[in-house]
């Protein structure tokens, strides 16, 4: 199943920018694959302004968020895998999204051990509400 984490981050970034607010991206500095300036990191994590005019290159894909930034006047490629994003917010008021630190990632489910009948398998009821 793919994970709905980079869309909610998509989606919440797209409201902050259209709202004129700054989009601020907490991240777990110490997860594998973080590519941030170090200098710039406190217990662990640190936060991020993806305002458009302060990145360039902005990529918000399912795996991960990639771009260039400058910190202390020096260019640098950030990278961030989607498991490191521990949320998604506006500085000015606050309103976003936190995810669980120990949350979904990019990985498939295990497969179940002892497969189920089709006909036992329970399956959402959707209603129609009009």
């Amino acid at each position: 199943m793919i994970s709905l984490k980079p869309y909610l981050i998509r989606a919440i970034y797209d409201w902050i920018v259209d709202s004129s607010f700054t989009p601020y991206l907490l991240v777990n500095a110490d997860s594998e694959g973080v590519m941030v300036p170090r200098q710039y990191v406190q217990d662990g994590k640190i936060v991020l302004n993806l305002r458009p005019q302060a990145v360039q290159g902005l990529s918000l894909g399912n795996h991960n968020i990639a771009f260039n930034a400058r910190f202390g006047g020096t260019p640098m490629q950030v990278d961030i895998p989607m498991r490191a994003v521990l949320a998604i917010y506006a500085q000015e008021n606050g309103r976003g999204m936190l995810f669980d630190e120990d949350g979904e990632d990019d990985t498939p489910p295990p497969a179940s051990s002892s497969p189920q009948e089709p006909s036992a398998k329970k399956r959402p009821v959707l209603k129609v509400v009009k």
